[in-house]
């Protein structure tokens, strides 16, 4: 695969031809090669410096030139939009999806699980499940609506975009900023994960605050892709998503044809098992806040529009303490996934592949099984290994789509059933 340029949010100046990129100005009057001069803007222009996103692309054609689009219909399963019923406060959790038996690409293999707020709106995330067994060929998919953040779970992907080629392996995660056109290819013949849409402000890095200048994610083990294009004349299918619906046209040539670019709305990927995490080195478990991978603030500061949390391998080494997760509600809505091995608060049926919702004031935490094993545990120093867990952290609750209510586990209001009830004095 291409290369890849370290650091998050720098402004990479990269070409996949020397002298596509102009030096000293964005727009010449000519740019080389006869190339076509477009800027993507991910943020308001008038966005403060230190959070204004956008790139200048220099292409063979402008995105301008397409027929008009018309309705999607194939897929069934990807942006159906959610119930419009009243939501029981119910904690849910699904089963892996299986791998569909017919050839499917990506953008067909999508299924929506979850999502609050409309994308209109800005706000908000939605959750999304890929099962594919084929390559996307001549076609590209681009989401109007927001980010997509992938993590894989298993087999590679393989993600041909715009702005540069990117591999992604289950372990890892890969961002496409919105409006980004790109195909996926599969190296292993068939992949399965997961796709955070953020329709609100741009991920970016927490603040560390009393952490100081170190820890968490580092900026520097983020990887850009350099430049790469396509000359293409054949037809080409765009699979839009805009406004929470699927739409297409065809191009009589590849869009992936950017020579050169410059800015600061990139495409990345991420090794989580890079994340530096921080951790009690005395007693109590710390809020989950701690193991913070990207942030999407809402207008409310401390209260996330997208939260994304990781549970990786780690030590526990708390003394006289409940070691996994307490039990809580939160103001916040949880939604998790597991890549690999299990995860510390639940032993049984929560397998990789799997998704669990706990929205807002959903009382969770270990089931009987862990509650027991932890309480009992000799609190000896103990590494948590093979395992990686995420979690998708919204101020907004979730509303699953019909498709997902109705293959819930009907028994995961199980996992709390039987706890002894406490022995009082007396």
């Amino acid at each position: 695969m291409s290369d890849y340029i370290p650091g998050f949010g720098n402004h990479v100046s990269t070409e996949a031809m020397a002298g596509a990129l102009p030096v000293g100005q964005n727009a010449p009057q000519r740019p080389a090669f006869g190339l076509y001069t477009e800027q993507l803007s991910g943020t308001a222009f008038t966005a403060p410096r230190h959070e204004n996103r956008r790139s200048w692309l220099y292409r063979m054609r402008p995105t301008a030139d397409h027929p008009p689009y018309t309705r999607y219909e194939w897929a069934k399963r990807f942006a159906p939009g959610t119930v419009d019923q009243p939501l029981a406060p119910n904690r849910l959790r699904w089963d892996p999806l299986p791998l569909p038996q017919a050839p499917v690409d990506l953008i067909d293999g999508m299924t929506t699980m979850m999502a609050n707020r409309e994308p209109a709106s800005l706000e908000g995330v939605a959750l999304h499940i890929y099962a594919a067994t084929k390559d996307m060929h001549g076609r590209v998919f681009v989401d109007a609506d927001g980010e997509l953040l992938f993590i894989p779970e298993q087999g590679r992907l393989e993600l041909f975009t715009e702005l540069g080629r990117i591999e992604v392996s289950p372990g890892q995660i890969a961002l496409v900023p919105r409006g980004v056109r790109f195909r996926a290819l599969l190296p292993d013949g068939s992949a399965r994960g997961y796709v955070a849409e953020n329709h609100g402000s741009l991920f970016r890095l927490p603040d560390l605050g009393p952490i100081g200048a170190n820890g968490l994610a580092n900026p520097r083990d983020f990887e850009t892709p350099v430049a790469w294009f396509e000359d293409r004349d054949d037809p080409c299918e765009v699979v839009q998503k805009f406004l929470g619906s699927l739409w297409t046209t065809t191009l009589d040539h590849s869009p992936l044809d950017v020579v050169a670019w410059h800015g600061n709305l990139t495409p990345w990927r991420y090794d989580l098992d890079r994340f530096n995490t921080i951790n009690t080195v005395s007693f109590d478990h710390p809020d989950p806040s701690i193991f913070t991978l990207l942030t999407s603030p809402s207008t409310v500061p401390g209260r996330a529009n997208a939260d994304v949390v990781i549970f990786p391998p780690r030590w526990m080494v708390a003394e006289h303490s409940f070691r996994p997760p307490w039990f809580h509600r939160n103001v916040m809505s949880e939604a998790m996934g597991l890549i690999r091995g299990a995860y510390d608060a639940k032993a049984e049926g929560f397998a990789p592949g799997g998704l669990s919702l706990h929205n807002m004031m959903s009382g969770h935490g270990p089931d009987v099984a862990s509650w027991k094993a932890a309480s009992e545990a000799d609190l000896a120093p103990h590494k948590i290994e093979g395992t990686m867990a995420f979690m998708v952290e919204s101020c907004w609750p979730y509303t699953p789509t019909a498709y997902a209510l109705d293959r819930a586990q009907p028994d995961y209001d199980a996992a709390w059933a039987d706890f002894p009830k406490a022995r009082l004095p007396g």
